[in-house]
């Protein structure tokens, strides 16, 4: 988030801001890269899984280092802005791109649907059923199978 927040600044001319931001998100990825790397030598059952070696993972780290020394090159040649102590707050509340969710209610309880009714499902007055235990299996009888050998005459022709 810092990262793609960083870029942002940049564009809207804010490069020390940028900067800061950029620097806050490479510390974050130093922090993601290490966690990974443990994640993907620990020992248990299961596919393992290594999410240092994929393709986003890998995509972030050289975007964050690019937009970093772009940005750092751009302050010394073009901006000249002073980069802050501590990194700018990241927007969490999206104003573009997402729809409203809508609140979701239950709709309301049918007529039929009384305590009396509610009361009647209680599975503790169900009556005991047999057929629940399991049958002994039945000794199965092999079959005898009919000879089958090729026939010659089908009655098939090829014309």
């Amino acid at each position: 988030a810092y990262c793609y927040h960083g870029q942002t600044l940049l564009a809207s001319d804010k490069c020390g801001e940028a900067i800061r931001s950029l620097q806050e998100s490479e510390k974050f990825f130093a922090k993601a890269e290490a966690l990974c790397k443990e994640y993907g030598e620990t020992r248990g059952p299961g596919t393992t899984a290594k999410p240092s070696g994929h393709l986003f993972f890998r995509k972030l780290g050289s975007l964050i280092k690019n937009t970093l020394e772009k940005c750092q090159r751009e302050n010394g040649f073009i901006y000249f802005q002073k980069v802050p102590a501590e990194a700018p707050q990241l927007e969490l509340k999206a104003n573009y791109g997402l729809v409203e969710p809508v609140p979701f209610e239950f709709p309301a309880l049918n007529a039929h649907w009384t305590p009396e009714t509610l009361a009647a499902f209680d599975l503790t007055k169900r009556p005991k059923d047999d057929a629940a235990k399991p049958k002994p299996d039945e000794e199965v009888k092999p079959l005898k199978e009919p000879d089958i050998k090729p026939q010659k005459d089908s009655g098939c022709q090829i014309s």
